[in-house]
This record gives structure tokens, C-alpha cells and sequence, in this order.
């Protein structure tokens, strides 16, 4: 069994993205890693290449300035990296570069890839999600973060990312058939010092706006960025991935939260939010895929 790890990456420095912890939590899990490098105004090749691992390929992109709408250039750029991983590859690993995956779950991931090889009915593995907010120290705990998303695919020409690059479907649209990895990915988009926040949201905002101008971004006016803006999170209790850990000592800033604080805008997210804490079932729940 051969699984092929890919993702992709453009001004990783400027933006302070945590994809070197990305790519190494992932390194033992796969065979080969593709990085596609788009064209950036930073160092970001140098970073990929000073991981120093011999599973690493980098390769090169220009991403098109005419696909900044909804998105629609991230899930172009994934499906180029995804064709050039190695063609003998069985599954393909697909990792952004706010994703990290916790070492604890390698073994589980690598498990389900080699219980499901045989089963071409099973296009996918099937991941949870842990959505990080201001600080490593709180987590989103509603309707409002995506609680589960296809990260392992078929080598399959037929597969294709889906929208925005948040999960992947089929070319005809159809959802992908999976199986849960039993593992979780933890998401560190949202855990930056209020100022590169900020700067962060602005640049990645570029990719959504199609052609309305810097000036008509809702944070073209702000000096940092507000983490108020969320309806409800909860105090994270576990651990982090050990290649987390040299980053998260780094961190100078605070964001004070309380999280006795529910901030939801329609009734109905309330009520939902209730019945999934006391079931622990989340009702109603968009799926980008379907479990067989």
C-alpha cells in the first residue's frame, strides 16, 4: 500500500501559516509529500525545503488572479497538486496548510487506509475536525465549524476538490462514499496575534472578493483583528501534536474569552447547539459526503 501526501502553499511566511508543522505531522503517515509552491512574494520554497526530508517533492504553480471568487482558485490549486502525486499511489493524503494532524492517530489512519484498500467502494477516509480560535486554548464547539471532512482519497482522476478546496466530490458532483479514519485533524487557521490576523484575513480575502477592490474588504478599515465575532467555543482539554509544541511557546499574545458567553443570532442555532451537547448527536448536519 502506497499513500501520497500533497497540499498546497503561497506565501507561507507573509501570512504565517503553520505548514511545515502541516507537512511534518503527516511525514510518517505517507510515502511521498508533493508541496505545490505557488509564486510567492516571500521565502516559502526555502521554508518547504528546510524540512530536510527526502519524502518531500516540490513543485510549482502560478495561481490564476482570475479565480478570486468564492474561493475558487484553492480548489484549483488542490486538484493540481493532487495529479502530481506518483501514479502508483494508492491513496492520497490531501493536508492544508493550517492542518495539523496529531501523532497519536497515525497508526489509526494507516490501520483504516490498509482495511479498506481492497473496497473500491470506499473512496475516502472520513476525518474529524477540532477548530482552534484566538489561542491554543480554545476550540469551537458549534454548528457554525464543520465537524467532519474527507482528508484521504482514491488515487482517482474521477475525484475532484470540491468549491472552496474544504473537502472533495466526485467530477459528475456526486458525494464521495467513506469511511471514518478514526482520527481527528486540528485546525489553527483562526490562532493568530490579533495584528497578523488580521493581515491573514485580508490577503486570503482576495480569494473570495472577485473584483471588488482592497477598499471594499469588511476589514479594510480595522487595525486588528476583532476575535469577538464567534457564537460559542469551549476551553480545549486535550493536547497538541508534538510538532506543535515549538509554536505554541512562541505565542505573544492573549485573547481573553469567556465561554459562558453564547453569542448565537437565531434561536434556532441555540436549541441545536443544546441537543448536540445533550445527546451528543448533531442533527441536521450538512455532509460533504456519505458514509457507507
Amino acid at each position: 500500500m502506497k499513500i501520497s501526501g500533497f497540499t498546497i502553499i503561497r506565501n507561507a511566511v507573509i501570512n504565517d501559516y503553520p505548514v511545515v508543522e502541516a507537512i511534518r505531522s503527516i511525514l510518517p503517515v505517507v510515502d511521498e509529500m508533493v508541496v505545490s509552491v505557488g509564486d510567492s512574494e516571500d521565502d516559502t520554497e526555502g521554508l518547504i525545503r528546510a524540512i530536510g526530508s527526502p519524502k518531500i517533492r516540490i513543485v510549482h504553480s502560478v495561481w490564476d488572479p482570475a479565480l478570486k471568487t468564492n474561493g475558487t482558485v484553492l480548489a484549483v490549486e488542490t486538484d493540481k497538486a493532487f495529479r502530481q502525486i506518483s501514479p502508483d499511489a494508492d491513496w492520497a493524503f490531501y493536508i492544508q496548510a493550517d492542518e495539523v494532524v496529531h501523532e497519536q492517530y497515525h497508526a489509526a489512519i494507516r490501520q483504516a487506509a490498509e482495511q479498506h484498500l481492497a473496497d473500491k467502494r470506499v473512496e475516502g477516509l472520513l476525518f474529524n475536525y477540532t477548530h482552534f480560535y484566538g489561542t491554543y486554548d480554545y476550540i469551537g464547539d458549534s454548528r457554525r465549524w464543520y465537524g467532519r471532512e474527507v482528508r484521504v482519497i482514491r488515487n482517482d482522476a474521477a475525484i475532484r476538490s470540491y468549491k472552496d478546496a474544504q473537502g472533495f466530490r466526485k467530477t459528475d458532483g456526486a458525494k464521495l462514499r467513506v469511511k471514518p479514519a478514526n482520527a481527528s485533524v486540528y485546525h489553527y487557521g483562526w490562532v493568530k496575534n490579533p495584528q497578523q490576523m488580521l493581515t491573514k484575513m485580508k490577503n486570503l480575502g482576495r480569494f473570495w472578493a472577485g473584483d471588488k477592490s482592497p477598499d471594499e474588504h469588511p476589514l479594510a478599515a480595522a487595525d486588528v483583528f476583532n476575535f469577538d465575532d464567534y457564537d460559542s467555543l469551549e476551553v480545549f482539554r486535550g493536547t497538541h501534536p508534538a510538532v506543535m509544541q515549538e509554536r505554541i511557546a512562541r505565542q505573544n499574545w492573549q485573547v481573553d474569552i469567556d465561554v459562558s458567553k453564547k453569542r448565537f443570532d437565531k434561536p434556532k442555532y441555540r436549541f441545536l447547539y443544546w441537543v448536540e451537547k445533550l445527546t451528543g448527536k448533531r442533527f441536521f448536519e450538512f455532509r460533504n459526503f456519505r458514509l457507507v
